[in-house]
């Protein structure tokens, strides 16, 4: 992803791993550092017919490299943000989704762990 977005508060953003996205309303971008602070709203996971989706908002703030994030497009969010606003409270528990977003981390910083370690790798052999 491109760091020179320019990233406003309250945009929705996207970080996206395997087949699950993460959507997440931007607090403060830090250029200095090249992170964006931001709050999460919800976990999609596309891996079945229908999409599950884990609402996040009693969750904890997010630092994560800006070059990670998208915007994310209006037609994707909407109809999620429309239920979770409109529905009852989650079903699941604020511990469920702090797990489901601990997950979620976890995997993203190891595959981009695994590949920095590759593009080093790949470096050294040309070199």
């Amino acid at each position: 992803m491109n760091s020179k977005t320019n990233f406003q508060p309250l945009q929705i953003v996207c970080l996206e791993h395997l087949a699950t996205c993460l959507y997440a309303e931007v607090i403060q971008v830090v250029e200095s550092r090249q992170v964006c602070w931001v709050r999460p709203l919800l976990l999609v996971q596309y891996s079945t017919e229908e999409p599950l989706v884990i609402d996040l908002r009693s969750t904890i703030d997010l630092l994560w490299s800006l070059a990670s994030f998208r915007p994310a497009l209006d037609t994707e969010i909407l109809p999620f943000l429309a239920n979770i606003f409109t529905s009852a409270p989650p079903s699941q528990s604020s511990a469920h989704a702090r797990q489901q977003l601990n997950y979620f981390v976890q995997q993203l910083w190891q595959a981009q762990k695994n590949e920095s370690q590759d593009n080093t790798l790949s470096s050294v052999d040309q070199s």
